[in-house]
């Protein structure tokens, strides 16, 4: 078979394959729903399992949150993580050769315990991707534009749940959810940021879902070198100076002290906030950075924190003021520009 023979056979079997190959996806009709290609769990990408009316083939699929679309075949090599196309073919192959079970009856879906990290995990799959969305004009208004990198652990969800007290009625607003993870990127919470609709849009109340301790919203894979702040918007204030460098929003002063070293780290920068709980949480991460063999080195903005500098001065003058302030190998291979 050549490989457009194999792309025809994967397209007449695109649910098993979506099933095999992006089992963190679900069916909605007559698409398969799905984070991305990568098989990361999400909505942003749909299979299309059957052909339409006009003219649309079985098999294809497109991801809103990239603009990056395809077949079967780049679905295999994106979940399997190969790079030669004979590889890819090889696998389509070993995988049209097994034999087909009748799709097992679903379980009922059953509520997820209110505030575990499944309950975040599913808030986040129902929200849809940042990009030109409530939450991106947010981000805007505070100076920060999102790569498409580092629009990856954001979403906003239209109609977010909100009580103002445990005797206040259930209400809906717009609200940025932010992905949690761990050192090896499981979802363990969400953060919400609830918006108003209005120009630019304003932040009504934040909380946490799931579990967040020793863990943050994770811009870029962890490294031997990275930076963490509290907030989304003060950490993402670094970006603009700090291209290449992970970062990691902690989501409070008290998470940012008790933030989880992960193996391999040798160097962590912090984005200081200049209040007493943000100075206590420097020093309880030096504390700890002594006992773990890792370097804690602290950068200062001249205001309360990076994103009142990035909104008063611009992505120059904290490019300026982060590189002063860096070791000098990384001021010389991290800093933009």
């Amino acid at each position: 078979m050549d490989a457009s023979d194999i792309a025809r056979r994967l397209a007449e079997s695109a649910e098993a394959v979506c099933r095999h190959y992006l089992s963190n996806g679900v069916r909605e009709g007559r698409v398969w729903r799905v984070g991305d290609a990568r098989n990361t769990p999400g909505r942003s990408m749909y299979v299309r399992l059957a052909p339409d009316g006009a003219g649309r083939r079985a098999g294809k699929w497109s991801d809103a949150a990239t603009g990056e679309h395809g077949d079967l075949l780049d679905v295999i090599r994106e979940s399997r993580g190969l790079t030669d196309f004979r590889d890819v073919l090889a696998e389509a192959v070993r995988f049209l050769a097994l034999p087909r079970p009748d799709p097992s009856p679903r379980a009922p879906h059953q509520p997820a315990p209110q505030g575990s990290p499944e309950a975040a995990r599913r808030l986040f799959a129902a929200s849809r991707p940042i990009r030109g969305t409530l939450g991106d004009a947010y981000l805007r208004a505070r100076g920060i534009v999102l790569s498409r990198d580092d629009q990856r652990p954001l979403r906003l969800h239209p109609r977010c749940f909100y009580r103002l007290d445990e005797a206040a009625p259930k209400q809906a607003f717009p609200a940025m959810i932010a992905r949690v993870t761990d050192a090896a990127g499981a979802v363990t919470g969400v953060h919400r940021t609830w918006l108003s609709p209005q120009t630019p849009p304003a932040v009504l109340d934040r909380r946490a879902l799931g579990r967040l301790l020793g863990h943050g919203v994770c811009f870029g894979p962890a490294g031997a070198v990275a930076a963490a702040g509290e907030g989304i918007e003060t950490t993402l204030s670094l970006r603009g100076a700090l291209p290449a460098l992970p970062l990691i929003a902690a989501l409070s002063a008290a998470h940012l002290g008790a933030l989880l070293f992960w193996p391999g780290l040798r160097r962590l920068y912090v984005a200081r906030d200049t209040d007493a709980a943000g100075e206590h949480a420097f020093e309880r991460l030096s504390a700890r950075g002594g006992e773990a063999g890792v370097e804690i080195i602290g950068l200062q903005p001249l205001r309360d924190d990076f994103n009142s500098d990035l909104c008063a001065r611009g992505p120059d003058h904290v490019r300026d003021l982060v590189r002063a302030q860096l070791a000098r190998a990384d001021a010389r291979n991290l800093v933009a520009g």
